[in-house]
């Protein structure tokens, strides 16, 4: 089914999400929930603060402290002009420094007493609470944010549209002799022109390794490709695997291709992919309310009686407010895990099986639907922009 386009409305969504999680506070018991992971406080108050490096995104990090019985969250930030207007000016605060121990202790002391659940906070955090019963915020976050709303939807769908359009300012640069950090360049330019909120993801335009032996490794010795761009020139016959995502109004996007450069793919390229649009296809027949992650992944696999991915990727996760949230199907969490995990309507599962041949390479390609009430429905549009045919 085609996604439908619904009139977005920010604030209703904003309402929609922090109804959810005072129903998963009240559930799991938690009276108040500490939020300083910034996607989460994105998702609990709809604040906005500047992309930064990771040493100024410490200092400059909001924070959301959301009391169950209270309709609003209080946002600390130093960034008043990126909250919502629809924040009680009594909600809105000065930022406080959670990074230092004197901001840690500053923050405790405006907490109310009952059962206080933190999601990430930094070491002077811990510390400052360690008098103070802490349960783990996941308990509210992840039941909340496992189902979105047809704004959440509709975000993703257009944070989506945004990067694939962008993609074709990429592709359009991918010929023998191109140096790959200008595919990056090209996109980037095109997703601000295109009024992405920001881009999430360092862009990935990497000329893939022939076999896994190739490298490169992690210091656990795991092979850690895909990796972002280098500039490097590109040659006729390399096969190039893509991956971006942007964000549009708090919510993220996942594009997903193998790129041959400079001229058509050969029988084996052909063939891989084949193999990877007849994998997502059999799953897609299976996606569906009351599925499990192990129906998904028994299916994925019927065909040649194994995973047709590699062991560190997966075959699906979700997508929201971070770039890879739940549901993750198909991990190394094993089949138990897969089966804990029942489909519903609301929910979004980006699929990615990695079709590889050792000293061949492989096909990598993603699409995105959502759960409705009777199967599922694109928020992506399908493999037009594989590179390899649809």
């Amino acid at each position: 089914m085609t996604s439908p386009v619904c009139t977005l409305d920010l604030a209703r969504m904003r309402r929609a999400r922090i109804d959810k999680l005072r129903t998963a506070m009240t559930a799991a018991g938690i009276d108040t929930l500490v939020l300083c992971n910034q996607a989460n406080v994105s998702y609990a108050t709809g604040a906005r603060v500047p992309a930064s490096d990771h040493v100024r995104a410490s200092w400059w990090r909001a924070v959301a402290v959301i009391e169950r019985t209270d309709p609003s969250p209080h946002l600390f930030t130093e960034f008043p002009e990126g909250s919502p207007s629809d924040l009680p000016n009594d909600h809105l605060h000065p930022a406080i420094e959670v990074e230092a121990a004197d901001g840690a202790a500053e923050l405790l002391a405006l907490l109310p007493g009952g059962q206080l659940a933190v999601d990430d906070a930094p070491f002077p955090l811990w510390s400052a609470l360690r008098d103070r019963d802490v349960i783990d915020g996941n308990a509210a976050l992840a039941p909340a944010k496992l189902t979105k709303t047809i704004d959440e939807l509709e975000c993703i769908r257009q944070a989506q549209a945004i990067n694939e359009r962008a993609i074709r300012s990429a592709q359009a640069l991918a010929q023998p002799g191109a140096i790959a950090t200008d595919l990056s360049g090209a996109f980037l330019r095109a997703i601000a022109e295109l009024g992405a909120t920001s881009n999430t993801v360092d862009p990935v335009f990497q000329v893939m390794p022939r076999s896994v032996a190739d490298g490169p490794f992690s210091v656990t010795g795991e092979p850690v490709f895909p990796l972002p761009t280098r500039p490097r020139e590109l040659a006729r016959g390399d096969v190039m695997w893509i991956d971006t995502g942007i964000n549009l109004n708090g919510y993220s996007s996942d594009f997903g291709a193998t790129w041959i450069v400079g001229g058509e793919p050969d029988e084996h390229a052909r063939l891989q992919f084949a193999e990877w649009r007849s994998t997502v296809d059999r799953v897609l027949e299976a996606t569906k309310p009351g599925a499990t992650g192990a129906d998904l992944v028994r299916v994925a696999a019927e065909r040649t009686g194994r995973r047709p991915w590699l062991s560190y990727f997966y075959l699906a996760h979700g997508i929201g407010t971070d770039s890879a949230e739940m549901p993750l199907i198909g991990t190394d969490r094993g089949n138990a895990f897969d089966a804990s995990i029942v489909l519903q309507p609301g929910m979004v599962l980006v699929f990615e099986p990695v079709i590889w041949d050792d000293g061949r390479c492989g096909h990598r390609s993603e699409e995105i639907v959502a759960i409705t009430e009777d199967g599922y429905l694109w928020l992506s549009n399908r493999a037009e922009l594989n590179g390899i045919g649809t």
